[in-house]
């Protein structure tokens, strides 16, 4: 019976039929806390018990200190207006190891933890985004890691030293014009020859584009696609995705010509190769890695997506979290802060609150992969998620600061990070896709307990592996179900918590969460089949409420690991609250769209109208607002500890250095302010703002002539904290002139450290 339903399904097409390079995606990393939700009933005692790292003593004092050196020495508006990085630094990045966070230090690395990496990453954003491209490239995807994990023995001690060091500035050639979320599809082509001595040596023609680092880059990792049609290494004349490293300087390979993406100024442009001849050896991992490339890049890509991108993301959001709390109580209106009005209290409150998330996802995502995991659809929610939530996020800060925010210049605070918000969108896999494909298709494939075993027995035709799938399957089945039904009707309060007190609740919804979204990826891939690989929007649908319940599991991982403080509450309320509307939003999506005879009737009409009767969550409440502001609105200790690991410039510095000033001397002056605000209850003075009583009140006595000049100091550098910028017309010609930016623009090299001889290794 198990063999004709198992040939049935194959015949019918029921399952999806899998590409060698999908199959290579899939099958790269490994199976983490994801895999707790499709089971329906996840073990929140052992998500708990998961690794939250922490910064060893030297990736702290990297932290506090080169990297400080480095931000306070980078004119952020400089750099943008001339689009170049000063000499100097260059120098100080290679001299203080910035481009040897991820090499060994046998090799004259840092040998710094995934975690350091990414709060590093994060942390330089404040520098600028030419910079921070300079260190997370060498960092990230690339000669480095790949060299690192791959490399043979001689590459890694030629490479690593000089990567090390900066001589190498490394750039990672893979999108082409007809190749760009779909990367496997590259055409990029190299023809393997034996030249006349004897050596293997392949002959390359490629277009790339998009590639960061390129205009300065010295040595590139490349991904081409190699044919053998002699037949030399006794593979067939398909050989299939490489990764050679280039140096620049070769004949044929033409390298320094810029993009300008959304005018902000990292360096990112184009390379072309015609007819380039390199050693077949160049092949990273040396001629038995050639055709692994692409399992290469999938195994890094791995766990490597949580890295780089969501560092970005998060560090750009718990600036912008910062700095708006701090305006929305500097900024005054109608005579009180803006910041204690509904309408900008709410987009506050959201900023706090979803920064305390991002980072939890960050902090507990890179410490599974310093612990050995390496999860490809954690890592896809990390990228896809918080460059989603940096981007709304600007959007806020923006609608805050109003038109402080919308005046460029060096007093901007927020501008740069809106503008630029759009491009981690597009990178590693445009968010489209990843919301679409990867995070459900890959975790449906990898994470469900029983699918990938199911439609391995089919390919294989093994009856008896596929009778114990489907049989677990169908069981699993029954006892979700039969779950289902008890949380929905008891709320989640029969799934328990691992903890007592107010996140207690959290846990039994995120487990009635999981239930469901189990018993919905069942019927889905049951009844929808090999169709739901093209059924992007309900994917996507699955996809959010997945990635939800990892992002909310993350929030509550880190209120334990740092002592279940009470003054975090308001935040983690604010972050569960509004992650369980989403997973809400997201079911009622999959109800109304569920695309299959009987089943789909169900959840359109009765079905779904009794689960809405009974919603995982409501969202926020106006409750939950003004406390989730007050975090990042009060000046103190929690709001330092909320900002540890971002700049903090000095209050001398202009934009959020002055803002700054102003927030603390406001929260100084606050007892002075009551006293003047009593005396006005009490008809001693008549109503207005206390800067504008303030010699009536030293007048009546109401406050000291040391107080008075506190008040007029402070109200002083306030109105000082709300200017913007202006520009001479002379000026503002220089700064909009293409010919004030067009030399060293296109076609040259930027400054950089002393570099390596052009060659080959």
């Amino acid at each position: 019976m198990f063999q004709s339903i198992m040939m049935g399904m194959k015949n019918a097409g029921m399952l999806p039929r899998l590409s060698d390079t999908e199959r290579q995606a899939l099958e790269a990393g490994d199976v983490w806390a994801e895999g707790e939700f499709f089971k329906g009933n996840p073990d929140f005692k052992a998500l708990l018990a998961e690794n939250y790292g922490q910064l060893t003593a030297e990736e702290q004092a990297f932290l506090d200190g080169p990297c400080d050196e480095l931000i306070a020495m980078c004119d952020t508006w400089e750099m943008s207006r001339t689009r170049q990085v000063p000499d100097a630094v260059f120098d100080f990045l290679a001299e203080n190891g910035f481009f040897a966070l991820l090499i060994p230090k046998q090799y004259g690395g840092k040998g710094f933890s995934v975690l350091a990496r990414s709060t590093i990453m994060a942390k330089i954003q404040a520098a600028g985004a030419a910079v921070a491209a300079i260190v997370v490239i060498p960092n990230s995807l690339g000669a480095a890691e790949l060299t690192e994990k791959y490399g043979t023995e001689e590459q890694k001690a030629h490479y690593l030293p000089r990567l090390a060091k900066g001589e190498y500035i490394p750039c990672f050639g893979l999108t082409e014009l007809t190749a760009g979320s779909d990367a496997a599809s590259i055409k990029a082509d190299g023809e393997v020859f034996r030249d006349e001595d004897g050596h293997l040596k392949a002959r390359l023609n490629f277009s790339k584009r998009y590639i960061t680092l390129a205009p300065i880059a010295n040595l590139i990792s490349l991904a081409v696609r190699l044919r053998d049609p002699d037949n030399l290494l006794g593979r067939g004349e398909d050989l299939g995705i490489s990764v050679m490293l280039l140096h620049k300087g070769m004949e044929g390979l033409s390298i320094g010509a810029r993009h300008d993406p959304m005018g902000v100024s990292f360096h990112n442009g184009p390379i072309y190769g015609e007819n380039v001849v390199a050693p077949l050896a160049n092949t990273i991992g040396g001629i038995d890695y050639v055709g692994k490339g692409w399992k290469m890049l999938m195994e890094s890509l791995a766990g490597g997506r949580a890295i780089s991108l969501p560092a970005s993301a998060v560090g750009g959001a718990r600036m912008l979290a910062s700095v708006t709390g701090a305006y929305s109580m500097v900024r005054e209106q109608f005579n009180m802060p803006i910041g204690l009005m509904e309408g900008p209290q709410a987009k506050v409150a959201r900023l706090a609150g979803l920064q305390y998330l991002m980072e939890a996802a960050r902090v507990y995502s890179c410490s599974a992969v310093d612990a050995g995991h390496e999860p490809p659809v954690v890592s896809a929610i990390l990228k896809q998620q918080l460059t989603e939530l940096m981007r709304s996020l600007s959007i806020d800060a923006m609608d805050v600061m109003a038109g402080a925010a919308i005046q460029r210049g060096p007093n901007n605070i927020v501008s740069d990070a809106y503008i630029a918000a759009p491009i981690n969108i597009t990178v590693e896999g445009a968010n489209i896709l990843t919301r679409t494909l990867i995070i459900y298709g890959q975790g449906a494939n990898r994470s469900h307990p029983y699918a990938r075993t199911l439609v391995e027995a089919v390919e294989a035709e093994d009856s008896t592996r596929f009778r114990k799938a489907l049989l677990g399957w169908i069981g699993g089945m029954v006892v979700n179900f039969g779950r289902g039904m008890t949380r929905y009707l008891t709320r989640g309060r029969s799934a328990g918590a691992p903890v007592k007190g107010e996140t207690a609740t959290y846990y039994r919804r995120l487990s009635w969460a999981s239930t469901r979204f189990a018993m919905l990826s069942d019927l889905a891939m049951i009844f929808m089949g090999a169709k739901l690989k093209a059924k992007g929007n309900f994917t996507g649908r699955l996809a959010d409420v997945l990635s939800w319940i990892f992002l909310c599991t993350a929030t509550l991982r880190r209120f334990e690991a740092e002592g279940r403080r009470a003054e975090d509450l308001p935040l983690v309320h604010y972050a569960l609250n509004y992650g369980l509307k989403e997973i809400q939003d997201g079911f009622e999506g999959v109800y109304a769209n569920f695309d299959a005879p009987m089943v789909g009737w169900w959840f359109k009409s009765v079905g779904g109208w009794l689960l809405r009767l009974n919603p995982i969550g409501k969202g926020v409440t106006d409750t939950l607002l003004a406390p989730a502001a007050a975090v990042v609105q009060t000046h103190g200790d929690n709001l330092k500890r909320q900002q540890a690991g971002l700049h903090v410039p000095a209050e001398s510095d202009r934009g959020a250095g002055r803002l700054y000033r102003a927030f603390r001397m406001l929260h100084e002056v606050r007892p002075i302010h009551a006293k003047i605000a009593e005396a006005v209850k009490a008809r001693r003075l008549p109503k207005g703002h206390p800067a504008d009583l303030v010699n009536l009140a030293l007048k009546q006595q109401v406050i000291t002539a040391e107080e008075a000049e506190q008040v007029r100091e402070t109200r002083r550098v306030q109105l000082e904290s709300w200017g913007v910028d202006e520009f001479s017309p002379e000026d503002y010609v220089r700064i909009g002139s293409s010919t004030a930016v067009t030399e060293g623009f296109i076609g040259k090299d930027a400054p950089r450290p002393k570099l390596v001889a052009s060659g080959q290794a």
